[in-house]
């Protein structure tokens, strides 16, 4: 079936979020914290943190709460259902930051010249009927997860450097990360683009083809951002730095081994194993390491946030109706614990 989205449904879909906030989800235990997380090699620091101990070193009790999109991490954050998160700016968690209920406090993943980033991936059946481009997706259809979320903006900023309609390309959200995958594999959509550890397995395994990269058009884009309620943010200041802290040890030692190669095979493969038991786990580890080295991403040291990117993502929501205008820097982004670039 055909999805079509327009800016009504997008404005009811944000309106939910709202809604599903207020009402509240069952409370933890007591001195628990939960960090949302995705099964994507994007969320290998929150995973190195966790088995090596970092945030038990930090003072903090964390537990890995898992999720399949961005949307539902942000509505987790503000019903305290989870503490932290690490993922894309949706336009429901700026709606929710415009309720008072989220800060952004922190950048992770980031595009950046010169490493492979997020792979713009076609159907074998869109590629074979011609779409061997990004400048050739007019009249093609597009998967996202929701409206608003990263890959909504990826398709944008794609269109905008080929002077494309966004109208003539047909989103198509489809919730999951799983059925975007299964929709690419099988023709029902004709592109999409991904974090490349996702990328390259449907490309060794024959299921897509890669027709380009996201970072030839946005080199500086934040890709994901580290959130935590506004309560949090403003009265637990104590325990909100911990966590920096102990993500922040995780990313030295992810960049190092992933991305800077300035680690030992022998650390580099002890990571890529704690990676592998959360990401591509179905896949033997040597392929799943090997995956993890070829698509590694930086994730910026000590969460540092890429504020002008972020800024641009704020603006262009503004722009598309799907955030209110009257949404200020100052309500999405706590510019207090980490570094702006």
């Amino acid at each position: 079936m055909t999805i079509t989205l327009n800016r009504r449904q997008t404005l009811i879909g944000m309106g939910a979020l709202g809604t599903a906030a207020a009402v509240g989800l069952p409370a933890r235990a007591a001195g628990t914290r939960n960090l949302a997380v995705l099964h994507l090699a994007s969320h290998a620091p929150s995973f190195i943190a966790f088995e090596r101990g970092y945030y038990k070193d930090a003072g903090l009790d964390i537990e890995l709460k898992f999720f399949e999109a961005a949307q539902p991490m942000a509505v987790a954050i503000a019903s305290r259902d989870a503490d932290f998160g690490v993922t894309a700016m949706s336009g429901g968690l700026i709606s929710l930051a415009e309720k008072d209920a989220i800060k952004v406090i922190g950048g992770a993943l980031s595009e950046e010249k010169g490493i492979v980033g997020n792979v713009i991936l076609a159907s074998n059946k869109a590629h074979e009927a011609g779409l061997t481009d990004p400048s050739k997706l007019a009249g093609h259809s597009f998967g996202i997860t929701t409206a608003g979320s990263s890959f909504h903006f990826m398709a944008h900023k794609i269109a905008q450097a080929n002077d494309i309609p966004m109208d003539e390309i047909q989103l198509r959200p489809l919730q999951k990360l799983g059925a975007i995958v299964g929709a690419l594999s099988t023709g029902q959509i004709d592109a999409w683009a991904i974090q490349p550890n996702v990328a390259r397995k449907m490309i060794r395994e024959n299921a897509a083809q890669q027709i380009g990269l996201v970072s030839d058009y946005a080199p500086d884009y934040q890709v994901t951002t580290a959130f935590t309620s506004t309560r949090n943010a403003a009265e637990e200041r104590e325990m909100t730095e911990a966590f920096v802290a102990a993500y922040s040890r995780a990313i030295t030692d992810y960049n190092a081994a992933f991305v800077d190669n300035t680690a030992t095979e022998e650390e580099r493969d002890a990571l890529a194993r704690i990676v592998h038991k959360y990401v591509e786990s179905d896949s033997p580890f040597d392929t799943a390491k090997q995956n993890l080295i070829d698509g590694a991403m930086r994730i910026n040291p000590g969460l540092a946030l890429s504020l002008g990117s972020c800024v641009e993502q704020l603006n262009w929501f503004k722009s598309e109706g799907m955030v209110k205008d009257t949404v200020t820097e100052a309500q999405l982004f706590d510019t207090s614990y980490v570094k702006t670039l």
